[in-house]
């Protein structure tokens, strides 16, 4: 009988594609903790029309999603409630075209990353996770 190489794979695509998100959302979330700080990240949400303390639950909650996402715990749970944050970068780089390298960059790459965490909330963390999958 041969083996199901697709579940095999498949394992393996979900580690890959999580880790990917998640390496984006702990990234991102670092940079608005440590580089632009909490008061600069509140001062650009607030230039772009977001309420400024909407920061400092941003860049923990991105931090948090990055670590859970590699980790791979409560991976359909943690995509999903990423999902709001980036749609909430959408809406920023909504208006500025298709490309990403435009001034203020374009919406391609935040749609690109909704479409993933959607993704990885319907495929789950697979068997190299934290949180196993049901059998």
């Amino acid at each position: 009988m041969k083996p199901n190489t697709t579940t095999n794979t498949t394992d393996y695509a979900a580690l890959v594609l999580r880790l990917a998100l998640g390496a984006m959302f702990l990234t991102h979330g670092l940079l608005k903790l440590l580089v632009f700080t909490l008061p600069g990240t509140a001062g650009f949400f607030e230039s772009v029309g977001f309420p400024g303390w909407t920061a400092y639950i941003v860049a923990p909650a991105e931090v948090l999603a990055g670590v859970a996402l590699i980790a791979g715990f409560q991976t359909r749970w943690v995509a999903l409630a990423g999902v709001p944050i980036l749609l909430g970068s959408l809406a920023v780089h909504a208006g500025n075209g298709w490309v990403f390298s435009n001034p203020k960059g374009g919406w391609e790459y935040p749609v690109y990353l909704v479409v993933t965490a959607a993704v990885v909330a319907l495929l789950g963390g697979g068997r190299i996770a934290v949180s196993k999958p049901a059998e």
